[in-house]
C-alpha cells in the first residue's frame, strides 16, 4: 500500500505541474474546469449558472468544483486535474503496477491541457463512494456507470443527486435547455463506428458493453475516450492501444478538424477500432485458457 500511495503522490504532483503549466503556457486560465468553477459561482450566490449556451455543465459538476474556489484559476483546474490523476492511478495500481501504462495514451495528454473530467469518472470504476463523479459529465459517466455500478455507489450517486437538487432545485431542467448547443460526434454513427457493433459477439463481457456504451455518447473530443482504458488489462494489449492512439494526436498535430464528424472517424480508426480488438481477442485469449466454458 506504502507503494502504491507514494507511486500515486508522484503521479498526482507531476501532472498537476503539468496541467498548471500548460494552462499558463497557452494563457488558458482553468480552460473546461472554469465552467465547473463558474457555475459552482453562481449557485452559492443564488444566480442561475445557465444564462449562456456556453455552461453545459449539471451542477452534479459544479460540487466537485466548490474546493477549489479559493484558489487562482490555472492552480484551481491543476489541483483537480493532478488529484483526479492520482486517485487513478492508486485505484490502477491495485491490480499491478503495469495498469499504470495507461497514462501513455494520447487522450490524457490531451486531457491535461485542459483539464478535463475523465480521469476522475475512470477512477470511479474503481472506488464507489466516486461514483458521483460519472455525474459530472454523463456523456462519458454514463457508460462507466453503467458497467461499474455497486450498492455504495448508488447511494453515493443518490445523495450527490440530492445535495445539487437541496442547492438549486430547477438544474436539471435548466440544463436540458443547454443541450442543443452542445457541438458534437456519436462515435457509432461515424465511419468506422458501426463495425463496434463486431463487439456484440461478446455481449457477456464487462469491456463489450463499456465499449458500446460509451459508442453511442455524443463526445466532443479526443480526451472523452480516455474511459476505454478500463479495457485493456494487459501490459501488450495497454500498450498496444496507448501507442495507436497517438495516431489521432499525430494527425490533430498537422491538422484543424473541419467538423466534430471528422474527429470521430479519426477516434473511431485510431481508438475505437484497437479497443474492439482487444474486446474480441481477450475473450479469445479466454476461450482457449478455458476450452470448457
Amino acid at each position: 500500500m506504502r507503494g502504491r500511495i507514494s507511486i500515486a503522490l508522484l503521479i498526482g504532483a507531476t501532472s498537476t505541474f503539468l496541467c498548471w503549466y500548460l494552462l499558463r503556457h497557452f494563457n488558458q486560465h482553468a480552460a473546461d474546469f472554469q465552467w465547473a468553477i463558474r457555475a459552482a459561482q453562481h449557485v452559492l450566490a443564488a444566480k442561475n449558472p445557465y444564462d449562456t449556451p456556453l455552461e453545459q455543465y449539471p451542477i452534479t459538476a459544479a460540487l466537485f468544483a466548490v474546493p477549489f474556489l479559493p484558489l487562482p484559476p490555472e492552480l484551481a483546474a491543476a489541483g483537480f486535474f493532478g488529484i483526479s490523476s492520482a486517485i487513478l492511478a492508486l485505484g490502477l495500481a491495485r491490480h499491478g503496477y503495469v495498469r499504470l501504462l495507461v497514462f501513455l495514451a494520447y487522450p490524457y495528454w490531451a486531457a491535461i491541457l485542459t483539464a478535463q473530467w475523465a480521469p476522475l469518472i475512470m477512477a470511479s470504476a474503481f472506488f464507489p463512494l466516486l461514483m458521483p463523479a460519472t455525474m459530472a459529465k454523463p456523456q462519458i459517466g454514463l457508460p462507466v456507470a453503467l458497467t461499474h455500478l455497486t450498492p455504495r455507489g448508488i447511494m453515493a450517486c443518490v445523495f450527490w443527486l440530492l445535495l445539487s437538487l437541496l442547492l438549486m432545485p430547477r438544474w436539471p431542467w435548466l440544463w436540458a435547455t443547454q443541450w442543443t448547443h452542445y457541438e458534437h460526434f456519436v462515435p457509432l454513427l461515424v465511419w468506422p463506428g458501426p463495425l463496434l457493433l463486431l463487439a456484440l459477439f461478446r455481449y457477456r463481457q464487462r469491456d463489450c458493453w463499456l465499449l458500446l456504451l460509451a459508442a453511442s455518447m455524443p463526445q466532443r473530443w479526443f480526451f472523452d475516450t480516455f474511459i476505454l482504458w478500463l479495457i485493456p488489462k494487459s501490459p501488450r494489449a495497454i500498450l498496444l492501444t496507448a501507442l495507436l492512439s497517438w495516431g489521432a494526436g499525430i494527425w490533430r498535430w498537422y491538422h484543424i478538424p473541419s467538423s466534430f464528424a471528422q474527429v470521430g472517424r479519426w477516434a473511431n480508426w485510431w481508438i475505437y477500432v484497437p479497443m474492439l480488438l482487444v474486446v474480441l481477442t481477450a475473450s479469445l485469449e479466454s476461450v482457449e485458457r478455458h476450452p470448457a466454458d
